[in-house]
């Protein structure tokens, strides 16, 4: 699926991976951003085998942040970090922010991940021949 989407197009992937990618980049350096919360496991490896596999990277690592704007899910047992928005390399430059919410609950144990976008329209250049303007109120009858 990732790989039909066009080098064009922007592609933004976030949801719950269920996997822990660690606080520390060790060894996935071009994917993992540095910051993160937690030990890694298998499941962390395969997202950043997977990331690096399809030229992304993890957005959520990428931006230091307290712990309460790193922590995704939260239960009376344990508090961790298993959502993660990924974009593309060549992507990475428009996100000028990532960060959890701590006072929006999706569920009763997610909260809420948000990424600040800054995307620039570009603006079409115009064509170097342009047709005359027709001036119709200077056409009169004798003119015509």
């Amino acid at each position: 699926m990732v790989r039909s989407i066009p080098h064009i197009e922007k592609l933004f992937i976030g949801r719950d991976f269920n996997g822990h990618i660690g606080a520390s980049a060790r060894g996935y350096d071009d994917v993992h951003g540095g910051f993160n919360f937690g030990d890694r496991n298998e499941g962390g490896n395969s997202l950043l085998d997977f990331a690096r596999a399809f030229d992304l990277v993890i957005a959520n690592s990428s931006f230091p942040k307290r712990e309460e704007h790193l922590v995704t899910f939260r239960n009376s047992m344990c508090k961790t970090q298993i959502d993660y928005l990924l974009c593309r390399k060549c992507d990475k430059g428009l996100c000028t922010d990532c960060k959890v919410i701590p006072s929006e609950h999706l569920t009763t144990l997610h909260r809420l991940i948000v990424m600040d976008l800054e995307i620039k329209r570009s603006r079409r250049k115009r064509a170097g021949y342009r047709q005359p303007k027709i001036k119709w109120g200077n056409l009169t009858k004798d003119k015509a």
